[in-house]
């Protein structure tokens, strides 16, 4: 490459692209088919006025007209034992051809000035434990693994619909 590699925010224009992405890195991380109509779900999400969730694209400087090479997508979380807000990093993703250009460092980067833009001193983020290259390289980075499992709980529409509202912090019961 010539230049360094251009990052930037998703645009709308980008959306059709973004999903074909996802569809990759899905496949990738041996993950299930993510459902039909990623495309008007993630629309809303990502260009609303008051999004809470920002996409960073990654694109090839010697092909700035070309398809967009990888993402970032990030989204603000609190961290309790530290009563503050840091950014969650959710997936980082390079197709495989825009591997071992910059690109990966390049989208590192951006979210951490995403991040201190924010306010926030600390971004967070998984992967999978046999992704030893992901590892290597957000070893290189200068990111510290922390030793934890993550866990997801579904939660079926019908058992969501019949579970009773949360109460409000004033309805608590007394501890």
């Amino acid at each position: 490459m010539t230049d360094m590699p251009m990052v930037r925010p998703a645009r709308p224009e980008d959306l059709p692209r973004l999903v074909e992405l996802v569809h990759e890195h899905a496949a990738y991380e041996k993950a299930a088919p993510r459902p039909p109509g990623l495309a008007e779900r993630l629309g809303p999400q990502l260009f609303a006025p008051d999004a809470r969730l920002w996409v960073l694209v990654a694109q090839d400087p010697d092909d700035p007209a070309g398809p967009v090479a990888g993402y970032a997508a990030c989204s603000p979380e609190f961290a309790f034992w530290d009563a503050a807000y840091f950014l969650h990093m959710d997936c980082l993703y390079l197709a495989e051809n825009a591997r071992g250009h910059g690109l990966g460092a390049a989208l590192l980067d951006a979210v951490a000035e995403l991040a201190r833009t924010l306010g926030m001193e600390q971004v967070q983020w998984q992967t999978p434990e046999w992704n030893e290259g992901a590892i290597r390289f957000y070893d290189r980075s200068g990111a510290v693994g922390m030793p934890k499992r993550r866990y997801g709980l579904a939660v079926p529409a019908e058992a969501a619909a019949a579970a009773p509202a949360p109460a409000a912090a004033t309805d608590r019961p007394p501890v």
